[in-house]
């Protein structure tokens, strides 16, 4: 069966972004009054005979939320899109030249933040100059909310200054006020740059409303990754389950049949990756006496950074592995499905690996204050989503100073 690139989830947000007409929220009214209203997308494209759309995503996983949005307005749109915007492979397969590397801006943390932060202001001003020049309908920044939020605020201040039309501005994948403390009182600055936020987690469009930022909940990416591959290999699953084919897996890489496979998945960004990944070999290092055949499937986030560190890491594995690209969803549940355990960094890839029915632990350090923050500032008990959501640590979770290869064998164990 082929399974349109364009999806559930796409072509709802896709018929969000083409609503006839759009108004300040309440809480932004004094904003509004200084300067003409937003014109909707498509009384713009109308006029100027297609429909631009300038897109900004910061990440792995952004590069592949906005890529699913890109096919389906090009399916729903009435008129020929046209794209500009920074994002990654993905995004570019959709027909959109970005505008330098998505590694660039792909950094996560606090203090981790400050080498960075020279090159993150010059693409931050090469991306608002490139927007205005761009003269977009429609704005579409996806999750990475340190760099949107900066972008989408400077893009609107040279709109204000220049008192013209500006596009319509929406934000996809909510910021999680809701872990942080004054979370919520924060969310009321949004609706002065963002016109609308798409919801990827239920009950955070009611939040948002309840602030003055409009919002529509139109669930999780990763659940049409589920539905894609499920319907890809004709499999019909009563619940949410993603299944994946462990033999094929194990053929096409002639891993033996007495061989213990063990999933890491390491993140996405470099500076995580430098981080968990000597941890991972440590507790492998520990393990490798107790199962004499085991190896490990190390998933390779599409970041080149992250691939060239990987690469040169295995020389000195301590036992044998396999490396698999990320972005190929089929691979990625085959070795899901082969495997008897997954190590991984907190991130998306724990929904994952509930779906793919394989036990996980999760595991998290960062930069000693980075760490002093977030358990200074959080107000959660746990960091992986599925424990969030069922409020319930159904997910082994070794976090900061108790991320150690000893901790993280025992668990696996």
């Amino acid at each position: 069966m082929v399974v349109p690139r364009a999806t559930m989830l796409g072509a709802i947000v896709a018929k969000t972004l083409f609503r006839r007409k759009w108004s300040p929220s309440s809480s932004s009214v004094l904003w509004f009054s200084s300067v003409p209203r937003t014109k909707a997308p498509l009384e713009m494209a109308e006029r100027d005979g297609e429909l631009r759309v300038f897109v900004v995503a910061g990440e792995v996983s952004g590069d592949s939320i906005a890529s699913r949005v890109m096919a389906s307005l090009k399916l729903l749109s009435p008129f020929p899109v046209r794209f500009a915007g920074v994002g990654g492979a993905k995004m570019s397969s959709e027909g959109m030249q970005s505008l330098f590397p998505i590694e660039d801006i792909s950094v996560m943390g606090i203090w981790e933040l400050l080498p960075h932060l020279y090159r993150i202001r010059v693409r931050l001003k090469e991306t608002v100059e490139a927007a205005a020049l761009f003269e977009p309908h429609v704005v579409l920044t996806v999750d990475s909310k340190g760099f949107s939020f900066r972008f989408l605020k400077q893009l609107r201040a040279r709109y204000n200054q220049q008192k013209s039309h500006w596009p319509v501005h929406f934000h996809y994948v909510a910021p999680s006020f809701w872990a942080w403390k004054g979370g919520e009182a924060r969310l009321r600055g949004l609706a002065e740059i963002v016109d609308h936020l798409l919801c990827i987690l239920p009950n955070e469009d009611k939040i948002c409303k309840l602030n003055g930022v409009p919002a529509t909940f139109v669930g999780h990416p990763v659940l049409e990754d589920v539905l894609e591959l499920n319907l890809r290999n004709n499999h019909i699953v009563p619940d949410w389950r993603a299944e994946g084919n462990a033999e094929d897996f194990r053929n096409k890489h002639v891993i033996p049949s007495g061989a213990t496979i063990v999933s890491l998945l390491p993140g996405s960004r470099v500076q995580e990756v430098t981080r968990m990944l000597p941890i991972f070999a440590n507790t492998l290092e520990l393990l490798k006496e107790t199962f004499p055949q085991m190896m490990t499937v190390i998933h390779v986030a599409p970041n080149k950074h992250v691939e060239n560190f990987i690469a040169d890491a295995v020389h000195r594995w301590p036992v044998p592995s396999v490396l698999i690209p990320g972005g190929m969803t089929q691979l990625r549940y085959d070795a899901f499905s082969a495997s008897r355990v997954a190590l991984c960094t907190s991130g998306t890839v724990a929904v994952e690996l509930q779906l793919a029915r394989l036990p996980c632990v999760v595991a998290y350090r960062a930069n000693i204050l980075t760490e002093w923050y977030i358990k200074y500032k959080a107000k959660i008990r746990h960091i992986s989503l599925p424990n969030i959501l069922l409020d319930s640590a159904i997910i082994p979770e070794a976090l900061f100073r108790f991320c150690t290869p000893g901790n993280l064998a025992m668990l696996l164990m």
